[in-house]
């Protein structure tokens, strides 16, 4: 097991290195814009372009550039200095990175607790009416866009604009350090929104692989030995089907961490994902650089800890 997690830190740090040097040809070779003049402003004289262009090191070969980049995020964790705000990156997704971990982890809970009794309860009775109701409500809730769904709850249960004010503090994120109670109601509907369509996706793929569990020979074992049936399905059939599920879960987890853009941007939650978006629109080239290499980096991390888990919930499975 330990053999396996480090060789796959080691191909998870070659990844990064070449997720690097993607986004730097992307953003520094390719035809995006000259940083220096983004920087300067649009009025700026040619002589201040080129002193920007010699600050920062743009007048030099491009693998000097890259070479210089990838030393100081390996030696120093330095991704360099925002164009627009001139505030180091690596501080400013310190500043965000605890929004969107709140965020991201709340979701996975929510969608867990909500999406795990669903599918149970409509793989125990497939194809009754049950189980057409609640995959069909899922199905809704997969189809439905996250942004519109989030517009209509803001509308709906806001306590400033809500038709039903039932959730105060929507659309005004506080922060835990300062407010535990209104950091809790800020995030309620946020929660629910971002875990509504991948508690949707878990349940389906539950329920499918949880029909399939029940009908294999160690199930139907337990069963004629007589064991309780909570017993049979929540030991021997629900831990038989979520080996697979947990591999769709972890990825999805991975991508939250990288930024729930739209969420973040309809609920005015500071994350990782609403600076990326502010970054995008400024042409923040450096901060663009650092959410994506941050995404890379909770997927690699993401992954490894999915394939250990699928190892410990399915017995079958060894890591070599």
């Amino acid at each position: 097991m330990a053999r396996y997690v480090v060789r796959r830190l080691l191909w998870g740090v070659v990844l990064l290195a070449l997720v690097s040097l993607v986004t730097f040809v992307l953003f520094y070779v390719l035809p995006s814009g000259d940083p220096a003049q983004l920087r300067a402003g649009r009025h700026a004289s040619p002589e201040t372009v080129a002193q920007i262009r010699r600050a920062l090191g743009l007048d030099e070969p491009l693998w000097t550039q890259y070479w210089r980049f990838l030393k100081g995020l390996v030696l120093h964790f330095d991704l360099g200095y925002s164009y627009y705000s001139g505030a180091p990156v690596t501080s400013l997704i310190a500043d965000r990175l605890p929004a969107t971990l709140s965020l991201a982890l709340g979701a996975v809970v929510l969608w867990v607790l909500i999406g795990t009794p669903i599918a149970i309860v409509a793989a125990l009775r497939p194809r009754s009416w049950l189980d057409r109701l609640l995959m069909g409500g899922a199905l809704v809730a997969i189809s439905a866009p996250v942004y519109w769904v989030g517009l209509l709850a803001l509308y709906l249960l806001a306590d400033d604009i809500g038709a039903l004010p039932l959730l105060p503090g929507a659309g005004s994120y506080v922060p835990l350090t300062e407010d535990p109670v209104r950091w809790l109601g800020s995030l309620v509907l946020p929660w629910l929104v971002l875990a509504g369509a991948f508690a949707a996706a878990y349940a389906r793929l539950l329920r499918a692989r949880l029909i399939e569990a029940l009908g294999e020979d160690h199930v139907r074992m337990a069963r004629a030995k007589g064991l309780p049936e909570r017993r049979v399905v929540l030991r021997h059939g629900v831990r038989t089907a979520l080996a697979p599920v947990v591999t769709a879960a972890g990825m999805e987890l991975g991508l939250l961490l990288g930024g729930a853009v739209l969420v973040e941007t309809v609920f005015n939650v500071p994350g990782i994902g609403r600076l990326n978006y502010d970054a995008i629109v400024h042409a923040d080239l450096p901060v663009i650089q650092g959410t994506v290499l941050l995404a890379a980096l909770a997927v690699v991390v993401t992954s490894i800890a999915v394939d250990v888990a699928y190892a410990l919930l399915d017995p079958r499975v060894r890591l070599n």
